[in-house]
């Protein structure tokens, strides 16, 4: 349960980064007050709550009413990770929020939908991440239990990074986010990695 806990942890922290965005939406609501901003962090912590939630409990259903077994997710899983992994280490935005998409969101009066809940909180990485964490926890209630749980871990660390989002932006400033972003990004690197061996490991014993 710990293992489950503390690897959907690390995973979600990496690929959320609630630092890094929270330096993203504070670049976006320059001109919002802050009780606009406040309101604009709850909304979109809870919409990308939603969002992952229902990818755990769907995902795995999808894949089975597809045909689509476990060991060819983790692969998959595993390479669209590695490609965030990479985006991340780049400074490339192929697989979250485009310079475009940001700039469009910070010309919006409400960035809680677009781009921030998606794709900057619950983007492809996090989906793909619960749907694999909740299929390996499949059948054991303490498993399932720690995947939700490393979840809200995430997603409240991210809330308190958007709620505190211009003192957090002060703090690490431009170049600080990238640092952390491409620091996190060697990590889901190997982490992206192991998912696909785990993967082709099972597709060979089966």
């Amino acid at each position: 349960m710990l293992e489950t806990f503390g690897f959907t942890l690390v995973a979600l922290l990496v690929i959320v980064d609630p630092f890094g965005t929270a330096v993203i939406f504070a670049s976006m609501t320059t001109n919002n007050t802050a009780a606009e901003r406040r309101r604009q962090a709850i909304r979109a912590t809870v919409i990308a709550a939603v969002v992952l939630l229902v990818f755990a409990l769907l995902g795995g259903w999808l894949l089975r009413a597809l045909g689509i077994g476990l060991p060819a997710m983790k692969v998959a899983g595993g390479l669209l990770l590695f490609l965030l992994a990479a985006d991340m280490v780049m400074g490339q935005t192929f697989l979250r929020a485009t310079p475009e998409e940001q700039k469009a969101g910070a010309e919006q009066h409400d960035v809680s939908v677009f781009p921030l809940a998606i794709p900057l909180l619950a983007g492809p990485g996090g989906m793909t991440s619960m749907v694999l964490m909740r299929e390996q926890a499949r059948g054991d209630p303490m498993q399932f239990a720690a995947v939700m749980a490393a979840l809200v871990a995430v997603l409240l660390l991210t809330l308190v990074c958007l709620l505190a989002a211009g003192q957090v932006a002060k703090l690490l400033g431009r170049t600080g986010g990238h640092v952390i972003g491409r620091v996190l990004g060697v990590l889901l690197a190997a982490l992206a990695a192991q998912i696909a061996l785990d993967g082709v490991r099972q597709s060979f014993a089966t």
